[in-house]
């Protein structure tokens, strides 16, 4: 099971095409840099950019209206405890610009299977006993790999996203590809080779 070197990927961070979602496959791949993208009936696709767009936890930005919403205990925020629900929702939830989604239900079963053992995250937000937001991705030591987040509610995806760096105890979290939205919210651009320090198992040289 091997993976090109992430330095040799295109352009648009495109390293390979193919493959399985194994556990220890997606699990190579994140320990490297490199995660996994597709559409319905394509082969897996995948990436790893030049340039990683990410959020280093104590440089969120927290707006005021957002302080206002977080004071008034609108909202409760869990951790873990419904990832099936939180991935079914970032599925279906309908984005600007896509005719789809890339969370197939191949995917859905994979990161099933890395929750179970450990691996696969979630956190929820609630409002009056029902789910109105959340996010999850991959733990990779210190490194939160985001892999998606909904909303169902206004502000709901923030609040994930700031109970994930304020209460996680995360030293990076990784947002992979650009986003006005999270860039708002404090998230930057750092080179692959500064992305890779702080992953638990350096990729090769």
């Amino acid at each position: 099971m091997e993976f090109p070197d992430p330095r040799t990927a295109e352009p648009d961070g495109l390293l390979a095409v193919g493959g399985d979602l194994e556990p220890e496959r997606l699990l190579l791949a994140y320990s490297l840099g490199i995660f996994p993208w597709f559409n319905e009936d394509e082969f897996p696709m995948w990436f790893s950019p030049h340039r990683r767009f990410v959020l280093f936890p104590e440089k969120i930005k927290i707006s005021r209206s957002m302080q206002q919403v977080m004071r008034s205990q609108k909202f409760s925020v869990t951790a873990d405890k419904d990832f099936s629900a939180v991935v079914k929702n970032c599925a279906e939830a309908k984005r600007r610009g896509q005719g789809g989604t890339w969370i197939t239900n191949g995917m859905m079963e994979a990161y099933e299977k890395l929750h179970v053992m450990g691996h696969a995250h979630s956190v929820e937000v609630w409002e009056e006993g029902e789910l109105a937001g959340g996010l999850y991705g991959i733990k990779m030591g210190k490194v939160f790999c985001g892999e998606s987040m909904f909303s169902k509610k206004s502000n709901a995806s923030k609040l994930a996203l700031i109970h994930l760096a304020t209460k996680l105890n995360y030293k990076l979290i990784d947002c992979q590809v650009f986003t006005a939205h999270l860039q708002s919210m404090g998230a930057n651009h750092i080179t692959r080779e500064e992305y890779e320090r702080f992953l638990p198992h350096k990729a090769r040289k």
